[in-house]
């Protein structure tokens, strides 16, 4: 049973660094009528589609020593002799990936993409890195880098 245990929690860290949110499926949207496009005053754009994404942040290295220690510490209350050295290092390994997956899921960040359609018939795509708040037919200007409902 002392063996199950740090085995068990090395699963349990190992398994919350695999889980991720999947980004959520974009709506099928139409594009514009050329008559729409030309209602567009210039510098305007009718906005397509608008989704967010959940982009994973970047691991420092720090998760990583952080699970090699930890990994390696549960590695060892398993088994004896050559077994203990081989799960010590099989732990830390482990743990090193493990601890680099939840550092880059702590350090998450959801975006938001907003996929426009300018007057001329061309697209482009904006991130931006808060909720713009804008719906799919929304007629957009964009202003310092913001999107402006018109």
């Amino acid at each position: 049973m002392k063996q199950m245990i740090p085995a068990a929690a090395l699963a349990a860290v190992f398994a919350a660094a695999q889980a991720q949110q999947a980004p959520q499926p974009a709506a099928s949207v139409p594009l514009p009528t050329a008559r729409q496009l030309a209602k567009l005053c210039d510098g305007c754009a009718w906005v397509q589609d608008v989704h967010s994404e959940t982009h994973k942040g970047k691991g420092s290295g720090l998760g990583v020593v952080g699970g090699a220690v930890l990994g390696g510490l549960l590695g060892n209350q398993v088994g004896g002799g050559t077994g203990k050295k081989i799960a010590t290092v099989g732990g830390a390994v482990a743990g090193g990936y493990a601890g680099n997956e939840v550092e880059k899921n702590m350090k998450k960040q959801t975006v938001w993409i907003v996929q426009l359609v300018n007057k001329d018939g061309s697209t482009r795509r904006m991130e931006l890195g808060a909720d713009p708040n804008l719906r799919a037919g929304d007629t957009v200007r964009e202003k310092d880098g913001q999107l402006q409902r018109q």
